[in-house]
């Protein structure tokens, strides 16, 4: 059967090289950490001349800021000036009500939320985020940090996944993503993307370039 290409989303990036060459493989969206104390965060004035670079050779790739727990005005003020985002990544304990003000006060953003699955009921509340969001991405859970750790989710836990989202609501699936993993996840589940970073790593925040390409290859058998 023939399936529907994922789009694939690289994240953690610390060196704006480093992500055009990745956005030159045809990735469709760069993330970049703002959450201090994480081993890929990127402070502000770095992370805008990543972004800055990207909008200027690669427009169509989106810049995805991640974000966790952050105050309003705090991300208003990113959202603003040269280096700008096209889509917030809230990774933090950011109810569906906070979501859906800070989407009503900028619209043109995507705003996507991530969650953290420790248990197969924490998939009920998925369908909260129904109006307040434009995607969901689901992450494994893990005690030592929110993300980027390389645990990946039991497949089985989303077997039911489909009569939970939101009707519509893209969703991507993070944590643990690499090329040897694509066969057998796309044989239980079929999200809109893949959002990866630790197991394409030689360092926290610095890509190998060969096992991104090797991914591409995964989820785009024959493109090349």
């Amino acid at each position: 059967m023939s399936r529907s290409p994922l789009a694939l989303k690289i994240c953690g990036l610390t060196d704006p090289a480093q992500a055009l060459a990745i956005a030159a493989l045809g990735v469709d969206a760069i993330g970049v950490i703002g959450v201090p104390g994480s081993p890929r965060y990127l402070p502000e004035r770095e992370r805008r001349e990543l972004f800055s670079a990207l909008q200027r050779h690669h427009p169509a790739v989106l810049r995805v800021w991640v974000v966790a727990d952050l105050e309003d005005g705090a991300i208003a003020a990113g959202l603003s000036g040269p280096g700008r985002p096209t889509v917030v990544q809230l990774h933090g304990s950011e109810t569906p009500e906070h979501c859906l003000r800070l989407r009503r006060h900028h619209p043109t953003l995507q705003w996507w939320k991530a969650l953290r699955i420790r248990q197969p009921a924490d998939l009920d509340q998925l369908i909260r985020y129904a109006e307040a969001v434009d995607g969901l991405l689901l992450d494994a859970w893990s005690p030592e940090q929110l993300g980027g750790t390389g645990h990946r989710l039991d497949l089985l836990w989303l077997d039911s996944l489909q009569d939970r989202l939101p009707a519509g609501m893209p969703w991507w699936l993070a944590g643990g993503i690499s090329a040897e993993w694509v066969p057998e996840l796309r044989q239980r589940v079929e999200p809109h993307g893949l959002d990866a970073s630790s197991r394409l790593e030689t360092m926290p925040g610095v890509k190998d370039l060969q096992r991104v390409k090797d991914l591409i290859d995964a989820i785009r058998p024959g493109a090349g």
